[in-house]
């Protein structure tokens, strides 16, 4: 009853102040406030249906967390020891919101005064911008800005006191490819496009190992009108470990730029001193390459820039084509792409196969006249006076081809054919980079091979191998017969150095046996104890070695790729050194001194670095200074005391059937064996 009775105390007193009148307008009004609302939300649902997205876009872009892309980083590529060779380095691209810039006439000079200090961006370009793109929310005026100079801007940015009307800048979060090195190993590093795709070299071959995901940091309100962030972080990319020694490929790239420096423009006018020198160092018992270069190479960093080679007219003159060739010849990998016929370094090989078969027992000896008749050919030896009677020792030692032809006619074309592949010749060798020549049709099969062919192949002519071959097959011959895969990486760690992966050594097949191996490395020695590799002897080391020079195509034309291959310690190799010498800016260019004199520049550096073992009792204090390279003499790989010398390889009359005119063969179809390296890191 009290209820009812406030009720009507609270009716009547309302009649008593408010008239009837008045009663009428209140409540019009309340229907037109209430009506308002009506409309206000009627329209906000219109809104929120046709243009909501649009709006809610533009709401978060004007925010300081708003959507944004978190860039990864690219893994970095060390060498064995851990030293960076290549790195991903942060910098900041400059980004101008030009609706936010322009929403207000007091934004823009302040803006633009600071784009212009800070970054060095050209007022006029800022202007150029604002009149093109008027509604643009994201203009990228500067890219690979520094650390510092972000620091620079995030004090700027700070002092609302100073500097209130600086609107629409910000600074996005990017890498940077950086090789520390520049040159270094440039065409097996190789580098990294924007985009961070892989160009060349183990920046190609492990891109997908080497590449992370993006991440991406999401801005938006919630229910209640507050600002949520959620951030889904980055996957940064995995760290490559390569078998390359940094201060060993040091090593050699001085050795090979200070033999070119000497013969640049030496025969050939305005010509570097070669037209490729290369270098490998391989451990014999793992396929590990511990060094792996190539002259002339390029900067990393600018890999486009051939200033080093080309004048800037010559440049100029050239046609785009002719541009792009020109770069592609650079980054070339020589030891892995090109193919050339090897020479005299090959004798061993064929002597290893005249052993493993049973053809010869080591105990012959062969009687060199100047040259074997074979076929309708009288096919020389080097020497054309002869070397008279010889052991198999002696004629390894002397290279004389006579013997090794008399050999190969002992082994046989079936066995010859089958060695070959049995030591890789012809083969790829699964070698962890990108772009490995393709040698399977420059070999003789059974089919096609006649006496001549299997005369001049015993020697290291008429048929193709590539430096990588060559070296991983030469390994297998003084180590016991044991092929291993040759890599360039051997391990994979994430980007806080927890290994993911270890590429242990891969042992493909035996290719000799070991007592076949032990007589070979007799016949190695013989060539650095008085034969054709005497001058590049370097004290305290037992060396095992052969020389090689071939003749290219077309034969007489003077042109030679000059070769030595060698290892040590000589009973239980640790190493072995490959050096080729394709076409030397000289004179003569079958002048062995050049290749004997480099490679011992070489291994006079790279053995006391590696710490190679010794001869027993050797002390490197009290030892003499080794002769300078310069003292190296004598005018052919194979030389000696021969005062009647003269070099051919075969009559100057007979007809070479095979052809290889400028000894590159590069198969871009080829995918080396290494998917499980490649793949399955990154997954979502």
């Amino acid at each position: 009853m009290a209820v009812k009775k406030n009720k009507k105390n609270n009716y009547q007193f309302l009649t008593r102040k408010f008239p009837k009148r008045m009663q009428k307008k209140l409540v019009m009004l309340f229907m037109a406030v209430i009506l308002a609302f009506v409309v206000l939300i009627a329209k906000i649902t219109y809104i929120n249906a046709s243009k909501g997205s649009k709006f809610t876009k533009i709401v978060l872009d004007q925010q300081t967390y708003d959507s944004r892309v978190i860039p990864y980083k690219r893994g970095d590529i060390v060498d064995r020891n851990g030293t960076k060779i290549a790195t991903s380095e942060r910098v900041y691209n400059v980004i101008l919101d030009v609706y936010v810039m322009t929403s207000k006439e007091e934004y823009i000079n302040p803006t633009k005064k600071v784009l212009s200090d800070c970054f060095g961006i050209n007022e006029g370009d800022v202007d150029q911008i604002i009149s093109d793109n008027p509604d643009s929310r994201y203009q990228i005026l500067a890219e690979n800005v520094t650390y510092e100079k972000a620091q620079e801007f995030k004090a700027i940015e700070e002092d609302t006191e100073n500097y209130p009307n600086v609107k629409g800048i910000w600074l996005e979060d990017d890498y940077k490819r950086n090789y520390p090195y520049a040159t270094l190993a440039s065409d097996v590093i190789g580098f990294s496009t924007v985009d961070n795709i892989g160009a060349l070299g183990i920046e190609s071959a492990y891109n997908d190992v080497l590449n992370g995901l993006n991440g991406r940091e999401y801005g938006y309100f919630s229910d209640n009108a507050s600002l949520e962030r959620t951030v889904k972080d980055a996957k940064n990319g995995n760290t490559v470990v390569s078998t390359i020694d940094v201060t060993l490929q040091s090593i050699v790239e001085q050795c090979i730029k200070e033999f070119n420096e000497e013969h640049t423009g030496e025969e050939r006018e305005d010509e570097l001193g070669s037209k490729n020198t290369a270098v490998m160092i391989m451990n014999p018992n793992t396929g590990e390459i511990l060094a792996e270069a190539s002259y002339p190479n390029f900067d990393l960093n600018k890999p486009r820039d051939l200033s080093a080679i080309y004048s800037t007219e010559d440049w100029n003159a050239k046609t785009e084509d002719e541009q792009l060739d020109a770069m592609n010849e650079l980054w070339r990998n020589f030891c892995v792409s090109d193919a050339f016929e090897p020479g005299s370094t090959i004798k061993p090989f064929t002597v290893a196969t005249g052993l493993d078969t049973g053809a010869i027992k080591g105990d012959e000896t062969y009687v060199c006249g100047g040259y074997l008749h074979v076929g309708d050919w009288d096919i020389r030896c080097h020497l054309t006076s002869g070397h008279g009677t010889e052991t198999i020792t002696d004629a390894v030692a002397n290279s004389c081809n006579v013997a090794l032809m008399e050999i190969a006619e002992s082994i046989g074309v079936e066995d010859f054919i089958r060695y070959q592949h049995i030591f890789g010749f012809g083969e790829y060798t699964g070698i962890d980079l990108p772009g490995e020549a393709s040698t399977a049709g420059l070999l003789f099969t059974k089919d096609n091979m006649g006496d001549t062919d299997l005369a001049t192949s015993s020697f290291g002519q008429s048929f193709n191998v590539t430096m990588t071959q060559v070296i991983t097959a030469f390994s297998s011959l003084v180590n016991g017969g044991n092929y291993y895969e040759p890599h360039i990486v051997k391990q994979i760690q994430d980007e806080n150095g927890k290994v993911i992966e270890t590429k242990n050594p891969v042992l493909l097949r035996k290719t000799i046996s070991e007592q076949t191996s032990e007589q070979v490395k007799t016949y190695l020695k013989a060539v650095m104890d008085y034969g054709t590799g005497k001058t590049a002897e370097v004290e305290g080391y037992n060396i095992g070695a052969k020389t090689g020079t071939a003749e290219k195509l077309p034969r007489n034309n003077g042109k030679y790729v000059l070769s030595f291959i060698g290892c040590a310690p000589l009973d239980n190799p640790e190493v072995v050194v490959y050096v080729v010498i394709d076409e030397p800016n000289t004179a003569a260019q079958d002048d062995s001194s050049l290749v004997l004199g480099l490679a011992k520049k070489i291994m006079s550096q790279a053995f006391p670095y590696l710490n190679i073992t010794t001869v027993e009792g050797y002390d490197p204090a009290s030892a003499q200074e080794t002769e300078d390279s310069s003292d190296v003499t004598n005018s052919d790989e194979e030389t000696g005391d021969y005062s009647d010398y003269e070099y051919t390889d075969y009559d100057a009359s007979y007809t070479d059937t095979y052809s290889n005119w400028d000894g590159a063969y590069i198969d871009d179809t080829y995918t080396p064996d290494f998917t499980d390296w490649t793949s399955g890191y990154y997954t979502e």
